[in-house]
């Protein structure tokens, strides 16, 4: 098969999808790699390394598009690439379509092949592929909002350590799954007092054995999210329904119980965000003010440690993509239900429900249509 790498254009995403040793993999497969010009630059891999791998470079997205069976990105197609995309062509990135109706449309009309990194998913309900960048962004969230606590960035001046004589800042987590799991470890080990709020109670059982003493944890309700609003300088908003929208757990009403300068990370924006007061940020510009609380709603987290993103991506995404090329996208969704999952869009026709019913468009059952 033919397989595109494109350079991402989305605001400061460095990340890239394949690692020179990704390639090299690929054309011990039989498989053809076409990388464009300069795409593992901001990862700190040269298209040097991505020859010596067995890449041929190209000048342009669009010899990418045109010249590949299969695209692989980090991040969902923008605008300016919907022309490009071919009839049947495979695009295997990150999509998150129930946040966006205008790229659901876009990919639809476009007649190409959607697999969604997000939602290939385990027997077990985990999610491999997205598995390592929630952990990035869980890690990294905390990273940030400590430094958007900071009075230079209009916070409320509260070190989440705190130090002998003052007492460390409050971190509340709303979601105990990978993002939440790895912002409260970090948390934790700055020594926050930090609160994990889950719906699970077999999970927070779980939780309550490997996590430090300084991590309590709570069940989730509208009320307790409420109360413990009133004591957070740090929120994380780290909710996931694979493949569907983001439930608005914080109403801008709540934000009124928050203390001035207080910090909103919301990881779950990709998704739509579970804080009704979130919009999409980037790097450039990653964060806004609302009622005096600050928000930090960055989409592409993971895109600013980028060698450590894209090495972690690669580890996951590379046997997938691998069966994907070696058998095809038809047998490799018929012979692993695991790809199946991630198959949200064939042709024009919605093969994922989540999908489907978050814009009220006609849902078609995979099986159907291999």
């Amino acid at each position: 098969m033919r397989i595109g790498v494109l350079k991402e254009i989305k605001t400061k995403e460095h990340r890239v999808a394949v690692t020179p040793e990704g390639v090299e993999q690929m054309r011990e497969h039989g498989h053809e790699v076409f990388v464009e010009i300069d795409a593992g630059n901001g990862s700190d891999f040269s298209n040097k390394e991505y020859e010596t791998a067995g890449a041929t470079i190209c000048r342009s997205p669009e010899e990418i598009y045109q010249k590949s069976e299969m695209i692989m990105k980090v991040k969902e197609p923008l605008p300016v690439e919907y022309p490009l995309i071919k009839n049947g062509q495979i695009i295997f990135t990150y999509f998150h379509f129930a946040a966006s109706i205008e790229l659901t449309k876009a990919i639809m009309d476009s007649g190409a092949v959607a697999i969604a990194y997000e939602t290939v998913e385990r027997e077990n309900g985990s999610l491999p592929l997205l598995t390592p960048m929630s952990e990035v962004a869980g890690r990294l969230s905390i990273q940030e909002g400590a430094k958007y606590l900071e009075k230079t960035y209009g916070g409320c001046g509260v070190l989440l350590s705190g130090v002998p004589g003052v007492e460390p800042g409050t971190v509340l987590i709303i979601g105990g799954g990978i993002v939440g799991t790895n912002a409260a470890k970090v948390a934790c080990g700055l020594g926050a007092k930090v609160y994990l709020l889950d719906n699970d109670p077999e999970r927070l059982r779980y939780l309550s054995d490997i996590m430090p003493k300084n991590c309590f944890l709570v069940m989730s309700s509208p009320g307790t999210i409420r109360r413990l609003l009133k004591e957070a300088d740090l929120v994380v908003g780290a909710v996931l329904i694979p493949g569907a929208v983001a439930p608005k757990l914080i109403s801008r009403e709540m934000l009124t119980l928050m203390k001035k300068g207080s910090v909103i990370v919301d990881v779950a924006i990709d998704q739509g965000g579970c804080v009704e007061t979130a919009k999409p940020t980037t790097h450039d510009n990653p964060i806004y003010e609302v009622d005096g609380v600050v928000h930090y709603c960055v989409a592409n987290m993971p895109g600013a440690v980028s060698y450590t993103s894209t090495k972690a991506l690669t580890n996951v995404t590379l046997p997938y993509a691998l069966e994907i090329a070696d058998k095809g996208y038809e047998n490799a969704a018929l012979e692993n239900p695991e790809i199946a999952k991630g198959i949200n869009i064939i042709q024009g026709k919605v093969t994922y429900k989540a999908v489907a019913e978050a814009f009220g468009l006609e849902y078609w059952a995979l099986e159907s249509l291999l």
